[in-house]
């Protein structure tokens, strides 16, 4: 069996070694570059996130990561973001007091400073899966590894008149820390942890493992 070619996009984000040799062991072959073409022929795309919004937002557009992303997903091509690469797939975020900092927008909500007294929200926590999650299948007790300040505490559905509004909801996954916040979404080729698989030992292999196998 052929293993399936994975491209990490390489756009400056952070060590994104780790997040390679995850792939790697998990059966992927992967190659860490920013070739447009590369990333959009690759059978999966990861887009990992390290550090500010603004600055990751930044640096994936110049790359023409959004035009990449856009590109995979209206061919239904997979496409896993990883911490800030969650979080940028949302509009916008409100990092640091401010609330114009746009996001990819290919979903709706805002990233936000969690409610706790004690941020970051680093070390290990567990998930609340929707039932029928492909990705956590076997993983749903599991603890999960997280480093974060910011997150995205409501998941607002399209209103009924919205055409998006007729297509299968994607499925998502929560944590707490001070309050509820998105772990997780599936939707269709489009998949993100806002937690870290790569950090995240036996149960974020087995993860990466399980979107090994939709690609």
């Amino acid at each position: 069996m052929t293993s399936p070619q994975v491209v990490v996009l390489d756009y400056g984000s952070g060590n994104v070694r780790s997040a390679v040799r995850a792939l790697e062991r998990a059966g992927a072959t992967v190659e860490l570059t920013a070739d447009f073409h590369r990333a959009l022929e690759a059978d999966g795309l990861v887009v990992p996130g390290v550090g500010a919004f603004a600055s990751v937002a930044e640096q994936l557009r110049a790359v023409g990561g959004h035009r990449l992303i856009g590109r995979r997903l209206a061919g239904g091509r997979p496409v896993l973001g990883i911490c800030v690469g969650l979080q940028v797939l949302f509009e916008k975020s409100a990092e640091f007091g401010r609330d114009d900092v746009e996001g990819l927008g290919e979903w709706p909500g805002t990233v936000e400073l969690l409610p706790s007294r004690v941020v970051p929200h680093m070390g290990w926590n567990v998930v609340e899966t929707p039932e029928g999650s492909q990705l956590f299948a076997g993983i749903e007790h599991e603890r999960f590894y997280f480093v974060h300040s910011y997150a995205v505490q409501k998941w607002e559905l399209p209103s009924p008149g919205d055409p998006l509004a007729s297509l299968k909801p994607p499925l998502v996954t929560w944590s707490e820390h001070g309050g509820r916040f998105v772990a997780a979404v599936e939707n269709g080729p489009l998949t993100a942890t806002q937690f870290h698989p790569e950090k995240s030992g036996a149960a974020g292999a087995q993860l990466l493992r399980n979107w090994l196998t939709t690609l």
